[in-house]
């Protein structure tokens, strides 16, 4: 399992991303996940992630700019070496009730087809309303069994802070999640999204267990995440040594 960190973890240093890359290559990750790419030309950015030994382990890219250019974004996943798109987050009215979780995962599946015709695949990335119950079952798992050729990357604190089972999910589901975010979250049931993101190791989510699980798995990359750390290159450190132990 090859380790990257979500460069959206980094934002607040407000640098090029060229040069955020060239710090992630000082650490012993395996590359980087997208979230944007600022103003620097793709080969540019390419040229980074070579010349620090990084891949890139995939782009959030969200779903109307993935319908609406995805020759365009196919052209930059080329050059950076992007082989998986991920649709980072869907209005929670797109997994309301059955029939909403149906046409989703239709407009997913078919989506998946159109971004394979540029030989990439397409990964949907979560967050806590997944695991609403609707109609007896998690959302989640009604999106997962009801779509066809989509991946999914499970943020297992989103999933923690929702009340689900990352370690669950992660063996009934191997076949279909081929990554996660690692995320660090600390649980409060009255929070409105069940909790907020803290540093690697001082939440409630089993972060061991988790990459454990996702060992046993055969996830492919394992993506560290912090929604808004206070302290971004102390978060890539952790990153990094979390990296380097697990």
């Amino acid at each position: 399992m090859q380790t990257a960190i979500q460069l959206y973890s980094l934002r607040a240093l407000d640098e090029p991303v060229t040069d955020t890359i060239a710090r992630v290559g000082e650490t012993s990750l395996d590359g980087v996940e997208f979230a944007g790419t600022g103003d620097k030309p793709p080969v540019q950015i390419r040229r980074e992630l070579d010349d620090h030994h990084l891949e890139a382990a995939g782009a959030h890219v969200p779903i109307e700019v993935i319908q609406e250019n995805l020759p365009a974004e196919a052209d930059n996943c080329q050059t950076l070496g992007v082989e998986t798109l991920v649709v980072p987050i869907l209005d929670d009215s797109a997994l309301a009730d059955v029939s909403s979780i149906d046409e989703t995962a239709s407009v997913l599946s078919s989506l998946a087809a159109s971004v394979a015709e540029y030989g990439l695949d397409l990964c949907y990335h979560n967050h806590e309303f997944e695991f609403a119950d609707v109609d007896g079952r998690p959302a989640f798992e009604r999106l997962v069994e009801a779509t066809d050729g989509v991946d999914f990357e499970l943020d297992v604190g989103w999933a923690y802070a929702a009340g689900a089972d990352p370690i669950d999910l992660l063996d009934r589901y191997a076949d279909r999640i081929t990554r996660i975010h690692l995320k660090d979250v600390a649980v409060d049931a009255e929070a409105e999204r069940g909790g907020h993101p803290v540093d690697l190791g001082s939440g409630d989510v089993p972060l061991g267990d988790c990459v454990t699980a996702a060992e046993a798995a055969g996830v492919e990359w394992m993506v560290f995440e912090h929604d808004a750390p206070d302290d971004p290159v102390e978060f890539l450190r952790q990153a990094d040594t979390w990296g380097e132990t697990r």
